[in-house]
């Protein structure tokens, strides 16, 4: 064709018929175009849909001129660009598009096209444009050129001929006439992408999210924007393709701007531009900068992450989630120790199976999930049972929960295992009784020897030489009697008070069996006028014992039988290898409802009362020996009997 032109039937001069290769993914546009340049005086040497059999028809049949679409399945034109001359050097090429886009037309000319027709053209002007592509000095491939780009407008020759068929006009105008309008000024990254992802136009926004032109995008792969997610993007372009999906979207890193560290989150959503046919043309991007947001969310999903570990790794405490009919959705380590029951074992199951069978036949757990609904959260204390049956005492807390639409969804239960605090609780409320108690015995104790003390003196001082000798004696004997009383109150309170401190000393050395009963003996003797101690000695021996404590043992021993028992009274030992000394009177013994808490503190022996301290003591100083006391009821012959027995040898420390 060099130095020729067009006569009137558009047949090329000396009768050569051009070669061309016609690459078109629609077989529509190929029909059309294949037969408008018949016509014209071309020769239609190959035929092809994707930019791979653009490659090998122009390898193959090494045409004159091939007429390249630009967005096409699998490979597109502007991928195949630079094979395509490489393979066939003497070729031109002209990018047919549908998209007016100028930054494209000068990429096309960069890679080494000879023109960029836009399908937008009227179909008359179509061979005219490309026989000045032949007649137009070869294009050399350049990566370095500007950003100019040529767009023909200017145009001066154009073929005058009328339209054979309007219709083929409109197939050629339904490739344009969505893509008129493109949204430079939007706030979100907009692209056009050809079917297999490269993008031919893009936004500012897009442009700014890579600190980049928009030009700069034009011909690049979006793949390569995906930060390692190429192969989601195919599958996404797969599904729109191939599967016929109208929308699809996909999150993905952008590649860090150069001295940045820190990649943006973006949400890709891709619908595609179709023909009549359903065929896909192009395919429209949207691209919105998320990194604010999946900030806030990953924190929040730390933040929940680490609150469901915190949740699990808590023991005191069971926590769980029920739904909104109580059955049971989570559940926490706690709640596996305090309840008996794994997760695979009671979710699934209604909470009702933690309450006794009276609650449940009452209604209770119902109740409770009607009075979180009405007031939010409802807490209370109760008997729950475990999963072997046993009840504990809980305190448990059941707060309504709504999502953020405000529907209710379920309830949160906190259940905390409060049966020590219970038992503390009562061991504390009976001390406090018991305090009481000493305190109404004690003020007991002490009226009675006051007032004898008291009037005694008082009738000593006012009839002192008006009074016999025998009635002086008796008062004075009166006054040493309850002035003994009240020592030993004193003794019993403070003896008490060590013991319930756990603080008896105790100094251990040898004793003499025999001398400690009989100084034991003697104190009983001195204390009373008239009382007669019995002493027997069943086998002598040396022990490891503390004499002071034995002595405040056996004095508290020997006061009860005198007190509360029956003369004879008698104090029996023998040594082996175990120490035994009894007590022993005449008497009925202790009523049968107060022995079982005969040792225990303030419990009372007999009708003239007394602090209940004296049989506590002794115990805790037999059990600090490594020993104990024993009571034995009246039986027979055999008189009432208090027994301390203990270890013939004994360390301090055990």
């Amino acid at each position: 064709m060099e130095g020729g032109h067009w006569d009137d039937v558009n047949v090329p001069l000396g009768g050569t018929r051009p070669s061309v290769v016609l690459v078109d993914d629609s077989k529509e546009v190929r029909a059309v175009v294949h037969r408008l340049l018949q016509s014209a005086g071309f020769e239609i040497v190959g035929e092809g849909g994707d930019g791979d059999e653009a490659i090998i028809l122009a390898f193959r049949n090494q045409p004159e001129l091939l007429l390249l679409d630009t967005s096409m399945p699998k490979v597109d034109g502007i991928e195949a660009l630079p094979a395509i001359l490489a393979l066939s050097p003497e070729t031109k090429v002209v990018m047919f598009t549908g998209f007016e886009e100028p930054g494209l037309a000068a990429r096309a000319r960069e890679l080494g096209a000879s023109d960029y027709v836009e399908k937008s053209i009227r179909l008359e002007e179509l061979p005219e444009r490309l026989a000045r592509a032949l007649d137009a000095p070869r294009v050399q491939p350049s990566l370095n050129a500007g950003a100019g780009g040529t767009t023909y407008a200017d145009s001066a020759h154009s073929v005058h001929r009328e339209s054979a068929d309007l219709q083929e006009q409109a197939v050629l105008n339904e490739h344009v006439q969505q893509f008129r309008e493109l949204f430079d000024r939007a706030e979100i990254g907009m692209a056009t992408l050809t079917s297999s992802g490269t993008i031919v136009r893009a936004n500012r926004a897009l442009a700014s999210l890579m600190s980049c032109s928009p030009y700069d995008l034009v011909g690049v792969d979006y793949g390569r924007l995906t930060v390692g997610m190429g192969d989601e993007l195919d599958r996404k372009l797969e599904d729109i393709c191939t599967l016929g999906e109208d929308l699809t979207s996909f999150e993905h890193h952008l590649p860090a701007p150069p001295g940045q560290e820190h990649t943006r989150i973006v949400r890709a959503t891709l619908a595609p531009i179709r023909d009549a046919k359903q065929q896909v043309l192009y395919v429209f991007a949207q691209v919105h900068d998320v990194t604010a947001q999946r900030t806030v969310e990953s924190e929040l999903r730390r933040s929940e992450e680490n609150f469901r570990r915190l949740v699990t790794a808590v023991r005191d405490y069971a926590i769980y989630m029920l739904d909104a009919d109580g059955v049971v959705i989570s559940w926490n380590s706690g709640a596996q120790r305090i309840k008996g029951y794994t997760a695979s074992e009671i979710v699934g199951q209604n909470f009702r199976v933690f309450y006794t069978p009276e609650d449940r036949q009452d209604g209770h757990p119902e109740h409770n999930l009607e009075m979180a609904m009405l007031q939010g959260s409802y807490a209370e204390e109760g008997w729950r049972v475990r999963k072997d049956g046993t009840r504990f005492w809980a305190r448990a807390t059941l707060t309504a929960v709504y999502d953020d639409a405000g529907k209710h969804v379920g309830y949160a239960k906190v259940t905390r295992d409060q049966s020590q605090q219970r038992e503390h609780e009562e061991e504390r409320r009976s001390f406090l009784e018991q305090r009481v108690h000493l305190l109404a015995l004690t003020a007991h104790e002490l009226r009675n020897p006051t007032a004898v003390i008291d009037g005694s003196a008082g009738a000593l001082l006012a009839t002192w030489d008006a009074m016999s000798t025998d009635e002086r004696e008796g008062l004075l004997i009166g006054i040493r009697g309850s002035a003994d009383r009240l020592r030993l109150l004193a003794s019993d309170l403070s003896s008490a008070a060590r013991s319930a401190v756990d603080t008896l000393p105790q100094r251990l050395e040898t004793v003499s069996l025999v001398e400690t009963l009989r100084t034991a003996a003697a104190r009983a003797q001195a204390a009373g006028a008239g009382i007669k101690i019995v002493t027997e000695i069943a086998r002598e021996g040396e022990f490891s014992g503390d004499p002071g404590r034995l002595a405040q043992a056996l004095d508290n021993l020997l006061d009860n039988a005198v007190r509360h028992g029956t003369p004879p009274v008698g104090l029996i030992g023998a040594v082996d290898d175990v120490v035994r000394i009894c007590v022993t009177d005449a008497g009925s013994g202790v009523p049968d409802e107060l022995v079982p808490h005969l040792f225990e503190r303030f419990a009372v022996i007999g009708p003239s009362g007394g602090t209940g301290l004296g049989l506590h003591l002794v115990r805790e100083i037999a059990r600090r020996h490594g020993g104990d006391v024993t009571y034995r009821a009246p039986a027979g012959n055999q008189p009432t009997t208090f027994e301390i027995t203990i270890p013939r040898r004994h360390d301090a420390a055990t």
